[in-house]
């Protein structure tokens, strides 16, 4: 079994929050495809990285789906259509193999 993990920001590079629509849209297909959702948005992570000499942070939700296997192709594609959506020069998007008890 695979956990995999979708990391969004909550507001844009300028510092505007996101429609609410986007992450319905995100929640809607998740839901649809793997047939059940958790999503972390009542507390914002907070995610820092360093760029140059400057560290960014953003506000970011987490987004979990549980899938037998691993489809590498159809996540790469929904990964670039997210950055598109959420005009990010990344998304990250983490899996781990996992063992339900």
């Amino acid at each position: 079994m695979q956990l995999i993990q979708i990391l969004l920001p909550r507001y844009s590079n300028s510092g505007k929050p996101f429609p609410f629509s986007h992450y319905q849209k995100v929640k809607h297909e998740l839901t649809q495809r793997f047939k059940g959702l958790t999503a972390y948005n009542r507390s914002p992570a907070e995610g820092r990285w360093v760029k140059g000499a400057t560290t960014k942070r953003d506000e970011i939700l987490v987004y979990e789906v549980m899938s037998a296997s691993k489809d590498v192709r159809w996540w790469k594609k929904f990964r670039n259509r997210l950055e598109k959506q959420f005009h990010q020069e990344s998304i990250v998007i983490r899996s781990q193999k996992i063992r339900l008890l």
